[in-house]
């Protein structure tokens, strides 16, 4: 494959990370075109809120048919871009990004629509209380490689169906996906300006977004960066929303399918080489199903087929970047270095330009090792075997992450309340690293794991402020009880309501009835 013109203007290039060839080039932004775009979409974004949500919903659906239409040349850039499968990015990029764009699509006039809220009091049954939710004008979305495509896409998805204009900055290292996005959205013949993507590096993202004026800041990608994009849009007072990692545990329970467990692990484990943040990083397997989980596990993992992602004869794919692998590599070799012992191991191309690893399990793992403590991030996972599935539930909650979790066995009740135990955002039940891509399911973690919900009907509404309308019913009354000009009557006439309402007896109730009555009155008097 030849190697693409470097074009004239500054630009980042796009590297196979399966065979180090540059791919193509990406044009590069400055924070002032980021100022620009923020600023075109303030303009035209009101007339977008006022288009109908049926009209809006029909440019989401187009986006659906295109990536329908293109649905190969999309799993192939992904591959190319990030490294994973073919397979891999057919199913959890571009099926799971159709899924979402017609779901929302779908509901989308559901969760607009405004809700009466109910009376709360009989004092004030004459104000009618309704719900609405507005747009918040421009959000700004950064998002990360790992999943290049299908993260981002619901975030631009639901941002433009709520009324929003978007700008979007994906990762520069796949930077292909992004514009494969780019002209996705295209394809959805969106008015001028109310969709714009950004290349700048992500070392200015986020400054260039908050002091360029964004109305809210959807990030996914690392707690550390997190922290400082939360800083900074607190400077400014803008929302964010956050989703930064996981350090997933699952809880293999006596009674679990060994087998499904062990494939589940591995799927969940190993999947995108392990760049999951909510794929399987922990093991907590009872000792009594250990033996045989370990053994269907070891299994598993040495038939993994490792290569270049664009054969369809292969399981896993490249390490996107570099710097990944390294940090994996370095948290192998400590645990080694203490004690751990590799129980499996897959067969992993060496010695070509290939970011390649081997799919890794490691055993006699414990919490003083990193492994067990940090985000991997790659194809490794420990397993620890417990006396009891209470240790297994304390285990999983020794971490500051909590992002997703799963619990195996066959008593769905026994499950169910393990796994409710679990702190984190997202728990499943004899499956694991799926959740993502329900679309109707909020996706979002607890403790250093972020902060909100994307996806499903919580992670919609992340794209609207609630507002609310209060009507008077009686408008023909003069003045409201409470109003100027004040005296005892007015005193007692008040707290003749409290005792109406709240008072302990029938002689208090309709006594304070009685002065309630008379300043009521008032209120028809000019």
């Amino acid at each position: 494959m030849s190697t693409p013109a470097k074009p004239a203007a500054e630009a980042s290039p796009c590297v196979d990370p399966a065979t180090g060839d540059v791919i193509g080039y990406s044009p590069l932004d400055t924070a002032a075109a980021v100022a620009e775009a923020i600023a075109r979409g303030r303009e035209v974004q009101p007339a977008w809120a006022a288009t109908p949500v049926s009209e809006r919903a029909r440019c989401i659906l187009r986006i659906r048919d295109h990536l329908v239409a293109h649905a190969d040349e999309l799993a192939d850039v992904v591959s190319r871009d990030n490294g994973k499968t073919r397979t891999d990015a057919l199913v959890t990029e571009v099926l799971a990004s159709a899924m979402a764009a017609d779901y929302y699509a779908r509901h989308a006039a559901r969760f607009l629509k405004p809700a009466a809220i109910g009376a709360g009091s009989l004092l004030l049954a004459n104000k009618r209380s309704r719900l609405h939710r507005s747009p918040y004008g421009v959000v700004g979305i950064v998002s990360p490689w790992n999943y290049p495509f299908s993260i981002p896409f619901s975030e631009v998805v639901m941002g433009l169906l709520a009324g929003n204009a978007v700008v979007l900055k994906t990762a520069s290292e796949t930077q292909l996906v992004g514009r494969a996005l780019e002209a996705a959205v295209g394809a959805a013949g969106l008015p001028q300006g109310v969709f714009h993507y950004v290349n700048v590096p992500g070392r200015i993202a986020g400054d260039a977004m908050v002091d360029g004026g964004v109305d809210k800041l959807f990030f996914t990608g690392s707690v550390s960066v997190g922290k400082v994009l939360m800083a900074k849009a607190a400077e400014r007072l803008v929302p964010v929303v956050l989703e930064l990692g996981g350090n997933d545990a699952m809880l293999v329970c006596e009674d679990a399918d060994v087998e499904r467990a062990a494939a589940g692990a591995v799927w969940a484990g190993f999947q995108n080489s392990g760049q999951s943040c909510g794929g399987v990083e922990r093991i907590y397997v009872h000792r009594r199903a250990a033996p045989a989980f370990l053994a269907a596990l070891k299994a598993r993992v040495e038939a993994l087929r490792i290569g270049p992602g664009r054969s369809f004869d292969v399981d896993i794919g490249a390490m996107t970047t570099s710097r990944q692998m390294e940090t994996v590599r370095r948290q192998v070799e400590e645990a080694l270095s203490m004690g751990a012992v590799i129980h499996a191991q897959a067969h992993a191309p060496e010695g070509g330009p290939g970011q390649f690893l081997p799919a890794m399990v490691l055993t006699r793992v414990d919490h003083s090792m990193t492994l067990m403590r940090e985000e991997s991030f790659g194809p490794v996972v420990g397993v620890m075997e417990v006396d009891d599935m209470e240790e297994a539930v304390r285990l999983a909650n020794d971490s500051d992450l909590g992002l997703t979790g799963s619990v195996w066995s066959r008593d769905g009740r026994k499950a169910e309340a393990l796994g409710r135990r679990i702190k984190a955002g997202v728990i499943t039940l004899n499956d694991h690293l799926m959740s993502h891509g329900l679309p109707e399911t909020p996706w979002g973690g607890f403790k250093a794991s972020g902060i909100g919900r994307t996806h499903g009907r919580m992670g919609f509404d992340e794209m609207t402020q609630p507002q609310v309308v209060v009507k008077d019913v009686m408008p023909f009354i003069r003045r409201d009880m409470w109003w100027h000009p004040h005296g005892e009557d007015v005193y007692e006439g008040i707290k003749g309501v409290l005792h109406a309402l709240y008072g302990r007896g029938l002689l208090v109730r309709l006594g304070g009835a009685a002065k309630m009555v008379r300043l009521f009155a008032r209120s028809f008097r000019p």
